[in-house]
């Protein structure tokens, strides 16, 4: 990540601005873009960075009074800033800041209900996110149905707690690191100044603490595999393409790490008499020549059950019917959807000979009758 042009520009605030208002306006920010508040949000996350990244610059007087003096140049490697070396200030740098600023392991817990899902310790790292199909029938999709599905998942060793240390035992604390998963290397360029760098830590592989005894279910993972049935709660509205976030519903973070989300995707069945276009659906009825001439009220599939639809004398074949509110309830709106009927003349393919008598008949009274040909918008040239 780049350091920005202005650190003051980025938390919203004067040059002239006191502490408490530099640590309101970073508040403020960085619980709007937390990632707990914005799961799965990649630009969320690279704001709440560089707010966070900001914030230890201005919260600080020496390193405030020298971005004051010197501009974001101050605050490259070897000057005490916080994007030391261009990406070494990450998402793990900026939630430590966070927390060590507000305190808590998650600060949504008590503000968003959200709970659980903040770092177990500062090494820990989340478990990946599961995506799963769930088809639905376009009944299903109209109502808003629960659902149970199966996922096979990774879960928390029952037999270390999730630690991955040999029950009875706990992981201790690196030494090399104090915990942080990473560690910071200095060297002297002279006239350049001092460069640093952050790496992994050798000693603990990135989680911060060491296991002496391991334990022998997981073998120190802290996760083993296991199957759960979730239950879904689908609203009505949804269709292909939607997504249902669950919360922790997927594979359980490493040594204690929180769990990843399980991904619902939606998926919907072709219907057998419905073709759904956005909120509305179409059906085609085919009528005789008698009910298209003479109009009449007809009984006609609906979502959930049967209408009463009244077709006017003289329909036409192609003519599109509409029912209004009989279609898909609008995802997290007001009301619903139309039913489009579209009405189909039907014409036997082989008639009987009274049949042919009668359609003789209606040839004969249609002589003189029928419009002249035209272009199929309507138009006669």
């Amino acid at each position: 990540m780049a350091a920005p042009h202005d650190y003051y520009e980025v938390l919203g605030v004067g040059r002239d601005a006191s502490p408490d208002q530099i640590k309101k306006a970073y508040r403020d920010l960085a619980f709007r873009h937390h990632p707990d508040k914005n799961p799965g949000n990649r630009d969320a996350e690279e704001r709440f960075k560089e707010v966070t990244a900001a914030y230890e610059v201005l919260s600080d007087p020496d390193r405030r009074s020298k971005y004051d003096q010197f501009g974001a140049q101050g605050m490259e490697p070897g000057a005490g800033g916080p994007w030391q070396g261009g990406e070494a200030f990450d998402l793990n740098d900026a939630l430590r800041a966070f927390m060590h600023t507000f305190g808590g392991e998650s600060p949504f817990e008590d503000l968003f209900g959200l709970g659980g899902r903040g770092r177990a310790r500062s090494g820990a790292s989340r478990g990946n996110d599961i995506r799963v199909r769930l088809r639905l029938t376009l009944e299903e999709v109209a109502a808003g149905v629960r659902k149970k599905i199966k996922v096979q998942r990774l879960v928390r060793c029952e037999a270390c707690g999730g630690s991955g240390a040999k029950p009875g035992t706990k992981p201790t604390e690196c030494s090399d690191c104090r915990g942080r998963g990473q560690v910071r290397t200095q060297r002297s360029m002279g006239m350049l100044g001092t460069f640093q760098s952050i790496s992994t830590c050798p000693k603990c592989s990135g989680t911060g603490q060491l296991i002496k005894e391991r334990c022998g279910a997981c073998d120190a993972l802290g996760v083993t595999r296991g199957a759960e049935v979730i239950e879904v709660d689908v609203p009505a509205g949804v269709a292909t393409g939607n997504y249902i976030p669950v919360r922790a519903g997927g594979n359980a973070g490493p040594r204690g790490g929180p769990a990843g989300d399980l991904v619902v995707l939606i998926e919907e069945l072709p219907h057998g008499v419905f073709e759904r276009h956005g909120d509305d659906i179409i059906t085609e009825l085919p009528v005789s020549v008698e009910m298209a001439a003479l109009g009449g009220a007809v009984e006609i599939p609906a979502l959930g059950g049967k209408a009463r639809l009244s077709i006017p004398a003289g329909t036409q074949s192609g003519t599109v019917l509409r029912m209004r509110g009989k279609g898909i309830p609008r995802l997290h709106g007001r009301g619903s959807g139309d039913e489009l009927v579209r009405i189909v003349v039907w014409v036997p393919s082989r008639p009987s000979s009274e049949e042919k008598k009668l359609l003789k008949r209606l040839g004969e009274l249609a002589k003189g009758k029928l419009p002249p040909a035209r272009r199929p918008d309507g138009h006669s040239g």
